[in-house]
């Protein structure tokens, strides 16, 4: 009972934390110095090029990783208001950082590939997001458009059309090695129509901004980084990183 009741209080804080959050966006977006269209040109980014030169070094610690899939956290297990999109074990998650939290032992795990998301200018949440076979994602909003989402594509099973993604009516498909950039404030969905499991590099960055704010924008990304919801999740997050640590017998893999 007072797990449920702590669960319904986190909600209702994200709520009312949300709308909030919409109330800035019209100035938010009226600063924006890049286009504020559901796609973006991923190229509106100067480091993407040498992260996709980069990928098959990020699948190599990718495969590894998905060694342990079935014990991978799934999204809502850390992040409790994701339960409302998801609820069951077909949407795994592999942690880098997120807000100001950064997972030692997963960047551990990943060297090359957290060495790469560090040198990512602006960058507030990554990790490896694994969607199961015939795994769908509902419509949904981001809650800031203060930061753009980027995928890099990992592992895209075939046929590739049957798995994809749509924003704001627009849509797309991943393909190995290459990027998409959205804003994930547009109402979007992503479906994984295929017999695969399909992987991107999941990261937000700060979108662009003429002053004052682009400080305003820092300032609230700083401030969700000291909320009960992102220390939550962090603590989820480590409690499922001692877990693990005991299921593979401490080897730090």
């Amino acid at each position: 009972m007072a797990a449920t009741l702590r669960d319904r209080a986190f909600e209702l804080g994200n709520q009312v934390g949300a709308r909030a959050l919409h109330g800035f966006e019209r100035v938010v977006l009226r600063s924006s110095e890049v286009p504020t269209t559901p796609f973006l040109d991923p190229a509106t980014f100067g480091w993407v090029a040498g992260l996709e030169a980069e990928w098959k070094t990020i699948r190599a610690e990718l495969d590894d990783v998905l060694g342990y899939r079935d014990q991978l956290p799934n999204f809502q297990d850390i992040s409790v208001d994701q339960a409302s999109i998801t609820d069951d074990d077909g949407w795994k998650t592999f942690f880098f950082l997120g807000y100001g939290f950064r997972s030692d032992a997963n960047c551990a795990r990943c060297p090359q590939t957290a060495a790469l998301i560090d040198a990512i200018p602006g960058v507030t949440t990554a990790f490896f997001s694994i969607l199961a076979p015939h795994k769908r994602i509902p419509e949904h909003r981001g809650p800031w458009r203060g930061v753009l989402r980027y995928h890099l594509a990992l592992q895209v099973p075939d046929p590739a059309e049957k798995c994809g993604i749509s924003v704001g009516g627009e849509v797309a498909h991943w393909e190995e090695g290459r990027s998409l950039l959205f804003d994930d404030g547009y109402d979007h969905h992503a479906w994984n129509d295929t017999d695969g499991v399909r992987v991107v590099l999941f990261v937000d960055v700060l979108r662009p901004l003429r002053p004052p704010a682009q400080q305003i924008n820092r300032a609230l990304i700083a401030a969700i980084g000291r909320s009960p919801y992102i220390s939550d999740a962090r603590n989820r997050h480590e409690a499922w990183e001692r877990r693990f640590e005991t299921l593979r017998g401490g080897a730090g893999r």
